[in-house]
């Protein structure tokens, strides 16, 4: 081990000039970062070899996951602010409070972020989910020609990560919709083989007048994607799902009877009603398949800037 890497990511950034976030006060400093990849870019491989692992479920039996996956979509944006994801160093410092949180199990992320948290050494003891298919970028016009621009399986297994997760969106009309079922099959088929579980996140889509592509969150649109993606690829023995609480959270119960693989709530954009966010995932959480929670942009960037007090009362809901 080069000693460079015996330095960073273990913990505490000594001799580096790179905290992790163990305290709200803590930074990350860039330059550390960048003067690592550029001399010893093998320090990624060697923090990923020693990370600390562990099962997918803890003794609570739920989840809760740290989203941040969002950037290499181009989707930078939260609430009004169009580039507020854009800050790589304010971005790794709100997810290292995080995952210092208690109850916080772990991270999705694309490899830029993870290989980032990996050198802070922010990682041990947590789940660390890789993002697959990134190519659907947000605004395009081929944005639901989603091809698997990130994290493959054989990537996942040779990083010792613990899962994957992907986006299928489902618009009738746009025969890229196709393009992208076929490669997700292939994607939980590749995971399956390698006993890693691979989260599936699906949607029924449509591009309205303006051209724009909106996910469909009526009950109807929501049993219909979960009901295919149930069914894509050669096994479902390690397909979880990934799913947005319905317009009306009232019909969330007869929306997840659709099937029996085990699922998420996904966070989503809630603009300022965090409090009417909670209620919503509060509900949905009891239900039978629901296991926990996937959340991003509204605990990272919560209204009034507190990501510790957002965090912890999402963690308080499961």
């Amino acid at each position: 081990m080069s000693s460079s890497t015996a330095s960073i990511g273990n913990g505490s950034g000594a001799g580096t000039g790179i905290r992790t976030g163990t305290s709200p006060l803590a930074s990350v400093d860039i330059s550390a970062l960048a003067a690592t990849r550029a001399r010893h870019p093998e320090a990624v491989a060697e923090a990923a070899a020693r990370r600390t692992r562990r099962p997918l479920l803890g003794d609570s039996g739920r989840l809760m996951i740290v989203a941040a996956d969002h950037p290499a979509r181009g989707a930078l944006g939260v609430g009004s602010r169009k580039l507020a994801m854009a800050n790589r160093a304010d971005l790794l410092e709100r997810l290292c409070l995080a995952l210092s949180r208690p109850g916080v199990d772990g991270v999705l992320a694309t490899a830029d972020i993870l290989d980032d948290l990996l050198l802070l050494g922010a990682l041990d003891g947590k789940v660390v989910m890789g993002s697959m298919n990134r190519g659907g970028l947000s605004g395009a016009s081929f944005e639901l020609d989603d091809r698997f621009t990130g994290h493959r399986p054989e990537d996942m297994a040779r990083l010792g990560f613990d899962a994957g997760k992907l986006l299928v969106r489902i618009d009738f009309d746009d025969p890229g919709s196709l393009t992208t079922l076929e490669s997700t099959a292939h994607a939980i088929d590749a995971m399956a083989e390698r006993r890693l579980p691979l989260f599936v996140e699906p949607f029924i889509s449509r591009r309205g007048p303006d051209g724009k592509l909106r996910n469909d969150l009526s009950a109807e649109a929501v049993t219909k994607s979960i009901a295919i993606a149930s069914g894509l690829g050669g096994s479902s023995a390690y397909t979880w799902l990934k799913v947005p609480v319905t317009e009306n959270p009232d019909d969330m119960a007869e929306v997840m009877q659709t099937s029996t693989l085990p699922a998420v709530l996904l966070g989503g954009e809630v603009g300022d009603d965090q409090d009417g966010a909670y209620e919503k995932w509060r509900g949905a959480l009891q239900l039978p398949t629901v296991q926990g929670l996937v959340v991003g942009r509204s605990l990272l960037y919560p209204a009034d800037g507190d990501v510790s007090a957002a965090v912890d009362t999402a963690v308080g809901l499961l």
